[in-house]
């Protein structure tokens, strides 16, 4: 990994390095998927199909497209018992922890005859996506059903691609069955994305829909927003480690590699006080590399967005770690909760030599779908809020009303809406 001590210039070419990973960045793909999206809407099941036959190699039609219940019954003899034993395990700190996000309806009544609140409304119907390909997320399918689940969405709606037999794999169908999905659909890409903001004959249309994807998943949930709801639009996995002088070399070196080896476009960042850490870490990670077995993608993330920077105080350390608003911010430090209460942007924040972030993404409890690409300034994890919409209450007595009316005209007057000010005024006529 690069070492370089941070200065103003240093800073500015990192962090416009960084952006480079942004989805918004890859407007090529953009017609390819506006395409696809209009022949979704257009065609509905036939072009699902036909792109699930042309990107998967599977022979997906409206009599398979649904998993059944026999599906789903044959991946539980197929998963490993232990497995099962462990998803069941993450299930219940996952559902735990987001059982506390909730938040109800509620009324304010004065004796003045007003009565003011906010409905909290579950959704009716979100949209979850699976990636497949590479890789198999049953973590995934637990972090983006659970909160739709807590937060009392009647239909939740899965699609993941399948394989060229047709078939899903079984470690996803039985994380999904145990975390309580209604539907799965094995559908994939930009085509699935259609298929739930649009509805087809097989695939309902949905409210919301969740979860990470390829940059064609990624810019067919950026083009459908507004249509639909989504929860954001996903970049490539990052880590931030801050660490000083007490940090242990193997263990930062380690959870470096942890997000690495995602893919190509993850960025793995060292931040710390102290030369001598600095290049203990960059030892540890050459060896680590040699012993893990997505070493290729691990090169090529290091060598494209993996830094290693040295800053003179751990105030220039949060500094710049706010700037870059990581989705994974570790802090190793001798005082990690002093550091923590400086930090104002970050997806999760991991305190702690022994909070390494793969507790994060399979077992601890909080969500591990998080803000990418410096949105941690504005964007949060994905939570039960996500699956829930408020409505404001507002009632007036006339007695309320007789008391405040000519200050209610008054306003609309003032800004030339005459019939606002009027459908208050024929109440007092």
């Amino acid at each position: 990994m690069r070492i370089q001590h941070l200065d103003q210039n240093a800073r500015e070419n990192l962090l416009e390095n960084l952006l480079k990973r942004s989805p918004g960045q890859y407007e090529e793909y953009e017609t390819v998927v506006a395409k696809i999206l209009e022949n979704v809407k257009k065609d509905g099941d036939r072009a699902v199909f036909a792109y699930t036959k042309e990107f998967d190699h599977a022979d997906i039609c409206e009599e398979n497209v649904r998993v059944t219940k026999e599906e789903i019954e044959e991946a539980y003899t197929l998963v490993d018992p232990g497995l099962l034993t462990i998803i069941r395990k993450a299930l219940d700190n996952i559902r735990t922890y987001h059982e506390k996000q909730l938040k109800y309806s509620w009324f304010d009544s004065k004796p003045d005859g007003t009565m003011l609140g906010q409905k909290v409304t579950p959704l009716k119907r979100a949209g979850v996506y699976v990636p497949g390909g590479k890789a198999v997320y049953p973590s995934s399918v637990l972090m983006n059903i659970v909160p739709a689940k807590v937060a009392g969405v009647e239909e939740i709606l899965m699609v993941t691609p399948p394989g060229q037999d047709g078939c899903i794999t079984p470690n996803t169908l039985v994380a999904a069955n145990e975390a309580g999905v209604s539907a799965i659909y094995k559908a994939g890409g930009a085509q699935a994305i259609g298929a739930l903001a649009y509805g087809t004959k097989s695939i309902p249309r949905v409210d919301k829909i969740v979860g990470p994807g390829n940059i064609f998943v990624a810019l067919a949930k950026k083009a459908v927003y507004g249509h639909v709801g989504i929860d954001a639009v996903a970049g490539p996995s990052e880590i931030l480690v801050i660490a000083d002088e007490t940090a242990n070399p193997r263990f930062v070196a380690a959870d470096l590699l942890s997000q690495a080896e995602h893919d190509e476009l993850a960025s793995a960042i060292l931040v710390t006080t102290s030369e001598t850490l600095a290049g203990q870490v960059a030892g540890e990670v050459d060896a680590f590399i040699k012993e893990l077995s997505r070493s290729e993608i691990i090169r090529k993330s290091l060598d494209n967005y993996g830094y290693i920077l040295i800053t003179d105080t751990m105030d220039e350390a949060v500094e710049i770690a706010n700037e870059i608003a990581s989705e994974h911010l570790e802090i190793q430090t001798k005082n990690p909760y002093e550091v923590m209460m400086k930090i104002r942007n970050a997806g999760a924040i991991f305190i702690g030599e022994y909070s390494s972030e793969p507790l994060g993404d399979y077992f601890a409890g909080p969500n591990h779908v998080l803000p990418t690409n410096g949105t941690a300034r504005f964007f949060s994890p994905l939570s039960v809020d996500d699956f829930v919409k408020k409505s404001s209450i507002i009632a007036y007595s006339r007695e309320a009303l007789e008391a405040v009316h000519e200050d209610i005209e008054q306003f609309a007057r003032a800004e030339r809406l005459t019939a606002h000010a009027n459908s208050i005024k024929v109440r007092f006529e």
